[in-house]
């Protein structure tokens, strides 16, 4: 077992026209989206009846899962008719009591039917005939294509190595073995680490920023399990909102309402939208400017310091550079944190509620009497969701979130937090072997376009490479799996069209997807996947505070058309790379036999686990925590001593030599800072950027509930239910003359989106949203204007300073009525 840091009722029964013709495939191969999602509830009520109709086979129920990324996993019970999922359900094991419950999924999973069955399911191997982006492509056979793949992957190996080839960032299937995207952990990367290696990434989209920051803070990043709220007595959220993105049974929803059920815990909710995490739900909803909620926090310090509600005694023994006393002999004069809020420190300026409240927009008078609560309330759980750090200052900001428990003492502590995202408790698993990576030069996964037009210009002082000075390679061949970032989840969409449409520069792009996504079309050969519920596989849970559990995942219908699995695909194309390289992969194993192989090393390390035919019979296994709860660095509270943190002086470090180093050494721009101490800087295209003169909104990202990211993206029942729309406060759509449901452009100098307005004042004046993850809809040989309401036309991509990661939350953008 171990700790992992950072995280309705069942569909209508009934079954596509797709179920209803010999193997699912209708006259010519096509059929209508008005057929594929036709419910003929005649069939629905023969099934609940215990039906199978005559001519039929026999109905069954298999066990599977919902992997996509959203920090949930889920079970799925997938009725299977014909070869056809025709009903989803979800968990129906356990008492259903809190600690026992139900991992039932969200509306999304338990829209996997018409996933599934989708009409634009990719069918066969294709090859690109078009200009890229065009999405022009012709059919081809399996042998062509892993012929054409393996020959150029081959040629660009041996023209310019390995660090010329790149595996994209993708999460589009996470937490299973095979069906696992990212590129630090998908077998993808066991195949090319057979084969001398790749160009290594590093960071995340998700959390570049507070993963790189917080352990120059406490030597790693981990919050206590959401279900520890049962022992607080506060609960401050700075932009978590799990509501949305973590919103089925088995994810942190469900805790964060059990949890404050029963401990009856204020919980104030910070964040420039009314979420539905607040919706109702919060005693207090404080709404801020994006971008900062360092200065927030910085004037609570303030105050706390003044009316002495600081835990002096917790700072002195475990933390550095909070005062003199602590202060490191490398630092300069007056450059510890109180020195810096007091006004002290090199800037002189004090921190009051006043200075805050012009950066912020939130009254000082509640900050004042919000640093009086959380400083006098004990235990407190502050936290932090992953939208704070999606800024370009975002690595500051997670930081100073992380000030407030630590200025309070409320680190390592059941009730308490670090500052940070929660973590969960998660089973025993054994991953598929990767082997080693010979080649070990690094770019932060952001900045792969740089890395295709300017490679050779990328340095470690300036570009954030790892492992030497500079790359000696431009990316030329790049893989791209369950991923859709190459073009719908990467910024500045118009740019990346640009670098992409130039097949000279990358010369070859292997695309392994379920539908014709916005990226699919940048591929040169398209080769079609089975999804997770098409094959087996066993995924345990990500997010989901004190209870674990493993779900082994059966397919619930044969492989259709041409798809194959991922496993099978890259085995092909091992088998083409020479023998020796295809014994490296699959080592004689079977993806049945590599699931056997695995689970038996779990079981040896873990006596607790089912056999394992049992599990594959129960389809889900769970277990509670055995300590109860996950409480961070509880050890290092114990006793500091023994157990010292992974920080170079193995305290608390509210000062960091190591980044004071960096900030004197990297090569920066005018508006970029990187600071020792965690501290509030303006930013680019921030709310106080005279770029505001022709730009006056801020516009930030949300999750969005009816996509998990850009996953179930093209369900129309999800869509219906929650349209595409960009929210837009009424005070700045009265001065546009813009009313509720009006068409509107949004636009600044990367792009232009034509979107509904949503005029709600559930967000603050002066600041926009748009849910990310909309399918990007552009005539990009035309006016390259966007009909789907894809926020990434408008996006940044311009890096953040430290992490180099992804800033897409910090955007300035006009809108007009269409």
């Amino acid at each position: 077992m171990k700790n992992k840091s950072a995280a309705a009722a069942a569909e209508t029964p009934g079954i596509s026209r797709r179920g209803l013709v010999k193997g699912g495939v209708a006259a010519g191969g096509l059929l209508l989206a008005s057929q594929a999602f036709d419910l003929p509830f005649r069939f629905a009520q023969a099934a609940a009846a215990g039906s199978t109709g005559t001519g039929s086979e026999a109905d069954k129920v298999v066990w599977s899962m919902c992997s996509v990324n959203c920090g949930s996993r889920c079970a799925l019970r997938l009725h299977v008719r014909n070869n056809e999922v025709y009903w989803v359900e979800t968990d129906n094991t356990g008492s259903d009591q809190y600690g026992d419950h139900q991992v039932r999924a969200c509306l999304r999973g338990r829209s996997m039917r018409r996933r599934m069955n989708h009409p634009d399911r990719l069918n066969y191997p294709m090859k690109r005939v078009g200009a890229r982006g065009e999405g022009k492509f012709q059919r081809i056979s399996w042998d062509e294509a892993l012929d054409i793949v393996s020959d150029n992957l081959k040629r660009i190996v041996k023209e310019y190595g390995n660090e010329a080839v790149d595996i994209h960032y993708g999460s589009g299937a996470t937490g299973a073995n095979f069906v696992r995207s990212s590129s630090s952990g998908s077998l993808v990367s066991r195949l090319m680490n057979c084969y001398g290696g790749f160009l290594r990434n590093y960071g995340t989209y998700s959390t570049a920023q507070i993963s790189a920051a917080m352990p120059y803070t406490y030597g790693s990043n981990e919050g206590n399990s959401t279900s520890d709220i049962v022992n607080t007595r506060l609960v401050v959220m700075f932009g978590n909102n799990p509501a949305e993105t973590r919103m089925s049974g088995a994810g942190i929803t469900y805790h964060l309402e059990q949890a404050r059920e029963r401990s009856n815990a204020r919980m104030i909710v910070i964040d420039p939208r009314y979420t539905d995490t607040a919706a109702g739900r919060e005693d207090e909803w404080i709404p801020i400017r994006p971008g900062t909620d360092a200065a927030l926090v910085s004037a609570l310090a303030w105050v706390m310091i003044t009316e002495d509600l600081v835990d002096q005694a917790f700072l002195d023994s475990y933390c550095v550079g909070y005062d003199e006393k602590t202060l490191p002999a490398s630092a300069p004069a007056n450059g510890h944190y109180k020195a810096w809020i007091l006004g002290q420190g090199s800037d002189g300026i004090a921190k009051t509620p006043e200075w805050a409240e012009k950066i912020t927009g939130i009254p000082r008078r509640r900050i004042i009497t919000l640093a009086r609560e959380i400083g006098s309330t004990k235990p407190a759980y502050i936290c932090q969701g992953w939208g704070p750090q999606r800024h370009a200052n975002g690595e500051q900001t997670a930081r100073a979130i992380a000030m407030l428990p630590i200025l309070t003492g409320n680190v390592g502590v059941n009730g308490g937090n670090s500052g940070a995202r929660e973590s969960t408790y998660t089973m025993t698993i054994e991953r598929m072997p990767l082997g080693d990576n010979p080649v070990k030069t690094q770019i932060p996964v952001f900045m792969w376009t740089d890395a295709i037009y300017r490679g050779r210009e990328m340095t470690a002082l300036k570009d954030g490479v790892k492992g030497k000075d500079k790359l000696d390679v431009p990316i030329k061949f790049l893989w791209n799996y369950a991923g859709n970032t190459l073009v719908n989840q990467h910024s500045d969409i118009n740019r990346t069209h640009r670098i992409l449409q130039n097949d000279k520069d990358c010369e070859m792009i292997v695309v392994i997807e379920n539908f014709m996504t916005s990226s699919a079309k940048y591929a040169d050969i398209l080769l079609p996947d089975l999804m997770t519920t098409e094959q087996e596989d066993i995924v345990p849970n990500d997010y989901a505070a004190n209870m674990g559990y493993l779900i082994f995942g059966q397919p619930a219908t044969t492989p259709k058309f041409e798809r194959r699995s991922i496993y099978q695909i890259l085995s092909g194309i091992a088998k083409r790379l020479g023998p020796d390289i295809e014994q490296k992969f699959t080592e004689g194993r079977t993806q049945e036999q590599w699931l056997q192989y695995l689970y038996a090393k779990m079981q040896a390390k873990d006596a607790q686990l089912p056999a394992y035919e049992q599990l594959k019979a129960q389809g889900i296994y769970k277990r509670q925590d055995p300590d109860g709860h996950f409480v961070a660095y509880k050890a290092f509270r114990d006793d500091p001593q023994a157990n010292p943190l992974k920080t170079p002086s193995g305290k608390i470090e509210i000062y960091s030599a190591a980044l004071a180093e960096i900030a004197a050494s990297w090569q920066l721009q005018a508006d970029e800072s990187i600071s020792a101490l965690p501290i509030y800087a303006p930013t680019f295209e921030g709310w106080d950027d005279p770029l505001r003169q022709r730009f006056p909104l801020q516009l930030s990202g949300f999750h969005y509930k009816a996509r998990t990211h850009s996953s179930y993206g093209n369900i129309d029942v999800l869509s219906a239910a929650c349209p595409q729309e960009v929210w837009i406060n009424p005070i700045d759509a009265a001065s546009r003359r813009i009313k509720n449901g009006d068409t509107v452009r949004v636009f600044n100098d990367r792009g232009e989106v034509r979107i509904a307005a949503k005029v709600t004042p559930r967000i603050l004046p002066g600041v926009t949203a748009i849910g990310q993850g909309a399918w990007h809809q552009a005539d990009m040989a035309g006016d390259k204007i966007d009909h789907g309401g894809c926020i990434n036309t408008l996006t940044t991509q311009r890096p953040s300073p430290l992490a180099k990661g992804n800033p897409q939350h910090t955007n300035l953008i006009q809108i007009e009525k269409v």
